[in-house]
């Protein structure tokens, strides 16, 4: 018994497969590479809006309208998809009616009155003939060479569309009145007579009468034998 139900010599025994010989082994998925760059970041859209984006600023961040209306059609519907799960998430505030200023950055010292006024400043001239530079509030500016305002300017983007330009309307034409029509000059007959009255129709200065009817009323001569 011991001799046939005893344990088999290593030789009989079957040759145990590596893990890149095993069937099981061999249809799994390679494991995922390890990622060398930085992980992904929780807050993408504040990343992307503070890398010196055009049209943004600490507060708001402004889409001219035209623009926006001028991109293709799949972008739109997903801004507009967008959009509408960002109003339904926040159609309970109180929101108000916001104006856009276009605007541009100057020097406080490169102003006049006007653009100093739109910005929020006062120059005065002090007791020494020096200008002084002061906000709304009174208080005095103190480096006015190295303070940077917003000036209100003219918007190079409002208005500008990257699409086809739309034929202009052809302008309104008036058919309530008569149209006109070509009429041919009324015939010149000649007074008859004289030579001289024969040389003035053959110039074109004698014109004859004409009666009721549409007939000249004189005749010219007709020698007859």
């Amino acid at each position: 018994m011991a001799k046939k139900f005893g344990r088999r010599s290593r030789r009989d025994q079957p040759a145990q497969q590596s893990p890149q010989q095993d069937p099981r082994y061999m249809f799994n998925a390679p494991p995922l590479p390890k990622q060398s760059g930085t992980p992904a970041s929780s807050s993408p859209l504040g990343d992307y809006l503070t890398a010196n984006t055009p049209g943004v600023d600490d507060d708001y961040v402004v889409v001219p309208r035209s623009l926006a209306e001028s991109m293709p059609l799949p972008w739109q519907q997903q801004l507009t998809n967008l959009l509408a799960q960002f109003h339904r998430g926040h159609s309970q505030l109180a929101w108000p009616t916001y104006r856009v200023v276009p605007s541009r950055s100057e020097r406080l010292v490169d102003l006049d009155e006007e653009q100093l006024a739109a910005a929020g400043y006062l120059v005065e001239i002090d007791a020494s003939g020096e200008l002084v530079y002061r906000e709304r509030s009174g208080r005095q500016v103190t480096h006015p060479h190295e303070t940077m305002v917003l000036v209100p300017c003219l918007d190079p983007v409002a208005g500008r569309r990257s699409g086809p330009e739309r034929p202009e309307p052809a302008p309104d034409v008036d058919e309530t009145g008569p149209a006109p029509m070509n009429v041919d000059p009324p015939p010149v007959w000649p007074t008859g007579g004289s030579g001289k009255d024969e040389q003035n129709f053959s110039a074109g200065a004698a014109v004859a009468d004409f009666g009721p009817t549409g007939e000249p009323t004189e005749i010219p001569y007709r020698y007859r034998r």
